[in-house]
């Protein structure tokens, strides 16, 4: 009688996508991610027009051969301005979603590895980061970046909006990456690095967070997610990325009075940020799952 080949003989990776795929809904997500970012990634072959030019002859044009989407109040092509606009959208959340796991990673470290005081002192910060009110403060930055008159901190440039976006979302990340650390400081593996000569450093970045990448996986899916939130809802306030420079977000800032006469200037820049958040958390949840020796898939 043969004995059943183990599942132990497979590789990491293997084990990984082996439990990834069994997540439903996080590969029907990854594929509709993949797809997304492939049509913004080739937005200049696939745009029938300029997304900047304007035509009042064709305002509020519906969906159709000519203009997929339609048109705009300017007569700007909708499916142009979303491809390019997605362009923004996701680097915005791309780049916040580093600075935030950066910053959140580090302190973390730190604060878990050393205790003592620096544990106090990093806590007490990220609980006064916690308690600032994100949304008005990204506000008010807005405003102040709106009046300088540096060539890249513009208000209507995307990095500075980014750089707040992060600076404002790494208190998550830096308690989860605290806790982890706290439990593996004293694990015979960290022990006997010590005990051999090994530095603070080399025990930090070549022993513990390694050990703490999975959960830092999943904060930066799920990060992403939040920063683009962040920057559609900053644009649609008119505080974000400044027209004729297109985002999701600053599409949809003047479609209030146009839902009744032309729903679609509405409906695909909001159904844009829709599909890329939820496919986002989606994926966040499949890499939990995958990444968990202990959860068991269905």
């Amino acid at each position: 009688m043969t004995t059943p080949t183990l599942s132990a003989s497979q590789s990491p990776w293997q084990l990984f996508w082996r439990r990834f795929r069994k997540h439903v809904m996080a590969m029907f997500s990854l594929f509709l991610m993949g797809l997304i970012s492939l049509l913004i990634a080739f937005a200049p072959l696939l745009a029938t027009q300029d997304p900047m030019k304007q035509n009042l002859r064709n305002r509020f044009q519906p969906p159709s051969a000519a203009h997929w989407m339609g048109t705009d109040d300017l007569g700007r092509d909708l499916w142009t301005r979303i491809l390019y606009g997605g362009r923004i959208s996701l680097t915005v959340g791309m780049l916040a979603m580093a600075v935030s796991v950066v910053l959140g990673s580090l302190i973390g470290l730190f604060s878990g590895y050393y205790g003592g005081w620096i544990d106090s002192l990093l806590m007490r910060l990220t609980e006064i980061f916690l308690s600032i009110p994100r949304l008005f403060v990204l506000i008010a930055l807005g405003m102040f970046l709106r009046s300088l008159d540096l060539p890249n901190l513009q208000a209507g440039s995307f990095f500075p909006i980014a750089l707040v976006i992060g600076t404002l979302s790494w208190m998550g990340t830096a308690r989860m990456v605290r806790a982890s650390t706290l439990a593996l400081r004293e694990r015979e593996f960290v022990q006997a690095c010590r005990a051999l000569g090994g530095s603070d450093w080399r025990i930090l970045f070549q022993h513990i967070l390694p050990n703490v990448a999975s959960p830092i996986i999943v904060s930066a899916t799920l990060g992403l997610s939040g920063a683009i939130i962040s920057e559609s809802g900053l644009s649609y306030l008119g505080f974000g990325v400044q027209l004729p420079t297109p985002t999701w977000g600053n599409m949809l800032s003047n479609t209030q009075s146009q839902m009744t006469t032309a729903p679609w200037t509405a409906i695909f820049p909001g159904m844009m940020i829709f599909l890329v958040v939820i496919s986002i958390n989606y994926i966040g949840d499949g890499l939990r799952d995958a990444l968990d020796p202990r959860h068991t898939p269905r």
